[in-house]
């Protein structure tokens, strides 16, 4: 789908923001407006890429200590559910979109919109909330053909998905915390469970964008779903935007960022 977006704020500051715009030209909400499929007969899904391979800006908090090693986001409309606790992890939702790392070759843009095919996932427990890491990958990607299923990973990239859970078990360890853990003893489960997951999450969204399930904090705020009683106008839409920041020259990256820490095992 045509999306592009508005940049508001001074990049490394905290207000900064990215809006999205359809092809019409009105802002739109990235996780309830875009739409989950791409091509809904073949399980190809819609992701937002919220931090591009390399880089280690996230939008909810400044700076994480460790570069991202894959193109990191998530897929629209998908909700894990903080009041569900699911039957395998045994823990509930950690009230987020459902978050992909997409393992293609592209090293995509902050916003940017793909179509991506699902590989499998890694069940993160994060201080006790259930975090699906769904493996995909991006379908323009010159290899997509040749990945299907999680066993083509280890057999294509091998050492990624190693990488993968390592980077996920400490990558809030140089904060102080503890490793995370993992539910199924940390195995990646295969494509035919992400799906089931990722569709057991849209069906959570379609819950909470008609408001009959518990929002909390969420923004539910959008354009596009209809029938939801948190669908705004276009011109309310638009005021959000225009109150927010103008668009400004950067800020230094911070030096704390700057820092090697080495782990011990």
């Amino acid at each position: 789908m045509s999306v592009t977006v508005e940049e508001r704020g001074r990049p490394n500051t905290l207000d900064y923001r990215v809006y999205f715009k359809n092809s019409e030209g009105k802002y739109i909400s990235p996780f309830h407006d875009i739409p989950i499929y791409a091509n809904e007969a073949e399980n190809i899904f819609h992701a937002v890429v919220e931090v591009p391979r390399w880089t280690n800006a996230k939008m909810e908090y400044a700076y994480l200590q460790m570069g991202y090693i894959w193109n990191y986001g998530a897929i629209p409309q998908t909700w894990e559910d903080p009041n569900h606790k699911d039957s395998d992890t045994g823990c509930c939702g950690d009230n987020d979109p459902i978050d992909i790392c997409d393992i293609g070759n592209k090293v995509c843009s902050r916003g940017e919109i793909i179509k991506v095919k699902v590989l499998g996932t890694l069940a993160l427990i994060d201080e006790g909330e259930t975090d699906w890491k769904v493996i995909v990958i991006n379908t323009e990607d010159p290899e997509s053909a040749d990945f299907n299923n999680i066993d083509d990973v280890r057999r294509l990239k091998p050492g990624y998905l190693e990488a993968t859970f390592d980077w996920f078990k400490r990558y809030k360890v140089p904060d102080g915390k503890p490793e995370n853990q993992f539910a199924f003893n940390g195995e990646f489960k295969d494509r035919d469970f992400a799906i089931k997951t990722i569709k057991d999450t849209h069906e959570f969204w379609k819950a909470l964008i008609s408001k009959n399930s518990s929002a909390g904090e969420l923004n539910c705020t959008n354009t596009g779903v209809s029938d939801s009683p948190f669908c705004c106008s276009a011109g309310d839409a638009e005021a959000v935007v225009k109150s927010a920041c103008a668009f400004g020259a950067e800020d230094p990256i911070p030096s704390s960022v700057d820092q090697w820490f080495y782990y011990e095992n």
